[in-house]
């Protein structure tokens, strides 16, 4: 029986879980490997941070689902990878430290035919001192447990200012390469909706830093919108929003350190920078999890199926070239490892070959750069093409490895504000495609009638729906694939 092997089940491994075990059914043997036993909806950790929603109600346990599925289950996290096997075996073998009880802890090998990497991020806190909620002095809401710490803090914050206390609140990101500034922007939006509801915003000065050399860059070099025959940028219609709600944002910034009550930052200038805060919710840098890997004589190969970053490579073209020279035809397209049949990497476990945003470097050597994003749409979405090239090849189907590039792929963000059906508003914002393509849309990259930004109640409405329908999708309920990435 053919062995399949998933590392990691968040939102790409468990939509590959979810794809191979209905495709496959009991022709192959699926084992999940995961160090969370819960699953959690994330874009919804940021209701949580403001106390819209518990912790239980973007969570739920994955050892129930697996189990209905035919899947196996076990937590715990890979260490090592060894493609062809050892001495002992042709076969791929993945080293897992795991404490399921059939392990106890210790470290096991489980053998595979086809592995897909589906870890996602390492929160690399660590990259910034003094940055994160368990052994730095900022908050998070990249977890649902960090949010409810957020959330909790806040209401401190509220607290004082009804008391007439002055409170500065900073959101961002922590560091000058970080990534989903989206997930930041989003929470401002909460946060200052808080705020404004419990009369005293007055009180509060409510700081939005990014790395982002201009506003509406979120890690994707921007957008241009046209509505209703106007165009605008991304930029623009951010600044209004930050404007309208009396946000001061401070771009292109890389924070360098951070005390209990200072941040310090440079910009992109070289000067450098204190901010004092109160609360202060600041998203961490990604990097890939420390996999190694090693060939059959059990030499170390690391470096030749994973990135610096630690994220695996696949099919994209890594080759250092000047921005100006990159395309969008370096974007990878099946996310198989060209030097090992057999293995994929979906969602953010897989490498960019090189960045959307451009990269800078101030006068002091510090890069502040937008990293790639790879958000959720765009992330189930590879795992699913990557679950039916896996399935067609189970099934000896001579077929073409199917296809999901990001310069294809589109992808939706929308900043929500309330939770209820009568109450809140969102900011909404597509493109399509999420890496610009400038050969088949000259001058933007990006086609004019499927990127645009929209305010107001119907966006919510969206993000609402989708929490409730993606949690259905999750649990395998009946006709789950009925409901697209």
């Amino acid at each position: 029986m053919t062995k399949i092997v998933i590392l990691g089940a968040g939102i790409s491994g468990h939509t590959a879980a979810l794809h191979l075990t209905r495709k496959l059914g009991k022709s192959a043997d699926i084992t999940v490997v995961s160090p969370n036993s819960q699953w959690n909806w994330i874009p919804s950790n940021i209701w949580v941070g403001v106390g819209k929603m518990k912790a239980n109600q973007v969570l739920f346990k994955l050892a129930p689902i697996y189990k209905r599925m035919g899947v196996r289950f076990i937590q715990g996290k890979a260490v090592a990878i060894r493609p062809h096997g050892d001495k002992k075996t042709d076969k791929g073998l993945v080293d897992v430290i795991s404490t399921s009880p059939d392990f106890q802890g210790k470290q096991a090998q489980i053998p595979y035919d086809y592995l897909i990497n589906c870890t996602g991020p390492k929160l690399n806190f660590s990259a910034t001192p003094g940055l994160g909620p368990d052994e730095g002095y900022t908050l998070s809401v990249c977890t649902a447990p960090h949010a409810t710490e957020a959330y909790d803090k806040l209401k401190k914050i509220i607290d004082a200012a009804r008391k007439g206390e002055k409170k500065t609140v900073v959101i961002g990101t922590g560091h000058g390469t970080c990534t989903c500034q989206g997930a930041a922007f989003e929470y401002t939006f909460n946060v200052n909706h808080e705020l404004e509801k419990a009369r005293v915003r007055d009180n509060v000065d409510l700081i939005y830093l990014t790395n982002e050399a201009a506003l509406g860059d979120f890690g994707v070099d921007g957008m241009t919108f046209t509505q209703q025959g106007y165009t605008t940028t991304s930029r623009v219609w951010t600044e209004s929003l930050f404007r309208e709600r009396n946000v001061k944002a401070i771009v292109g910034t890389g924070v360098t350190n951070i005390e209990p009550k200072t941040i310090h930052y440079e910009t992109l200038d070289g000067s450098k920078h204190e901010l004092d805060y109160d609360f202060a919710m600041l998203i961490p840098p990604f990097s890939g999890h420390p996999i190694k890997a090693f060939d059959k004589q059990g030499n170390d190969i690391t470096e030749q199926m994973f990135a610096p970053s630690g994220f695996m490579k696949v099919d994209g073209d890594y080759t250092p070239r000047p921005y100006e020279e990159w395309s969008a035809d370096d974007w990878p397209k099946t996310y198989e490892c060209p030097h090992f049949p057999n293995h994929f990497a979906a969602g953010i476990a897989f490498a960019p070959p090189h960045q959307i945003s451009r990269p800078r470097k101030n006068p002091n050597g510090v890069m502040i750069a937008p990293a790639p994003p790879r958000t959720g749409m765009p992330s189930g979405m590879i795992a699913a093409a990557v679950a039916k090239t896996i399935a067609n090849r189970v099934k000896g189907k001579d077929v073409a490895a199917a296809e999901a590039p990001m310069t294809s792929l589109g992808a939706a963000c929308v900043a929500s504000t309330g939770s209820g059906l009568s109450s809140g508003t969102a900011a909404a914002m597509t493109m399509y495609p999420v890496v610009p393509d400038y050969n088949r849309f000259p001058g933007t990259g990006r086609d004019a009638k499927e990127t645009r930004g929209e305010i107001g109640l119907s966006g919510h409405w969206m993000k609402l729906m989708l929490h409730y329908l993606f949690i259905y999708k999750a649990k395998a309920y009946p006709f789950w694939w009925l409901i697209p990435e």
